[in-house]
């Protein structure tokens, strides 16, 4: 997963340069100031970033989600996106599994 974060981390900032702050490239920022707390993104532009996680990396993003600690940095955002990446491939994994008759029960078993 670490691998990803450089990735995300530059996904995001370019997003937030470009949309939201109109390519302001000389807003200097760390990967750790809070989104709100800096005035780098508003309440409107944290409704735009969802739209933008979900469409550029295929994930969902569940209202109870929209918390401070995934969405009030760019690191803490990219720490999220990657957690959700790696739920979604696990789970990929699993339903992707083959079917067994193990934990079918005697109703399959022919009994």
């Amino acid at each position: 997963m670490q691998n990803t974060m450089p990735g995300i981390s530059s996904q995001i900032r370019g997003y937030i340069t470009h949309n939201l702050l109109f390519g302001d490239e000389g807003f200097v920022y760390s990967d750790d100031d809070s989104f709100i707390e800096h005035g780098i993104v508003d309440s409107l532009g944290v409704i735009e970033l969802v739209s933008f996680i979900e469409a550029q990396f295929g994930i969902s993003v569940a209202d109870h989600e929209l918390t401070p600690e995934n969405f009030d940095s760019v690191s803490k955002l990219s720490a999220y996106v990657a957690r959700k990446l790696a739920n979604s491939a696990q789970e990929t994994i699993v339903a992707n599994a083959p079917l067994t008759s193990i934990g079918l029960g005697e109703t399959y078993a022919g009994s």
